[in-house]
């Protein structure tokens, strides 16, 4: 399953100017590391995850739910489906919110 290149140049362009981020193709899609910790993730068909910090409750509905892999819920992940990043704003907070995340945690 090959990942939405569409929504992966989107996400570039979010994270254009951010410093220590990288790229990686992980999952079957292209992932979005900050100094060495996955921020967000382009999947297939415009759909998308980002990381939380799981110890906060995120609103669930409306296009975000709990990110699975096979049978296996993903701890401070959610998955976005396409119409959850459909406006540059959208797609920008979704951004945002992985970003911050992923910033707070220690460097690899």
């Amino acid at each position: 399953m090959a990942y939405d290149e569409g929504l992966a140049d989107r996400i570039r362009d979010v994270l254009r100017d951010e410093p220590g981020v990288r790229e990686k193709r992980m999952f079957g899609g292209m992932a979005f590391l900050v100094d060495g910790n996955m921020a967000v993730a382009a999947g297939s068909d415009g759909a998308m995850m980002f990381r939380r910090d799981p110890e906060r409750p995120d609103p669930i509905g409306d296009h975000i739910r709990p990110q699975v892999m096979g049978e296996r819920v993903m701890s401070g992940w959610l998955h976005v489906d396409v119409e959850g990043v459909e406006s540059d704003e959208q797609l920008r907070e979704i951004v945002s919110r992985g970003l911050s995340y992923a910033r707070s945690l220690p460097p690899k």
